[in-house]
């Protein structure tokens, strides 16, 4: 499965982001997918994970009330909508694919290369 995300780039704090992961290769309402994030130095970080069928979905605590995580089956794609942006959500997102149920600590079995978030104070 090859996953590609867009969508990053830089916003002012308040503004808004919505990033796409498409995937590819795969049976994409096979996998649970979540976004994480990680700096240079720092340790990645669980985003928001979503269920195969979209009904099962968490969110880390500093972001839960600010972005919103939906995939649609039939195009292959998962979203992650990002409102009310903070600077210290400035981090490279990655999509993550994992087979079977969704787990929030499981190690994926698939990534994306990343997308720049940047958000300017």
């Amino acid at each position: 499965v090859q996953l590609v995300e867009s969508g990053g780039g830089l916003v002012q704090a308040g503004g808004s982001l919505r990033l796409s992961c498409a995937a590819s290769g795969g049976t994409f309402s096979n996998y649970a997918l979540n976004w994480f994030r990680q700096a240079p130095g720092k340790e990645r970080e669980f985003v928001a994970g979503i269920n195969w069928a979209g009904n099962l979905i968490d969110y880390a605590g500093s972001v839960k009330g600010r972005f919103t995580i939906s995939r649609d089956n039939a195009k292959n794609t998962v979203y992650l909508q990002m409102n009310s942006l903070k600077p210290e959500d400035t981090d490279v997102y990655y999509c993550a694919a994992k087979r079977g149920a969704f787990s929030r600590t499981r190690e994926p079995d698939y990534w994306g290369r990343g997308t720049q978030v940047t958000v300017s104070s």
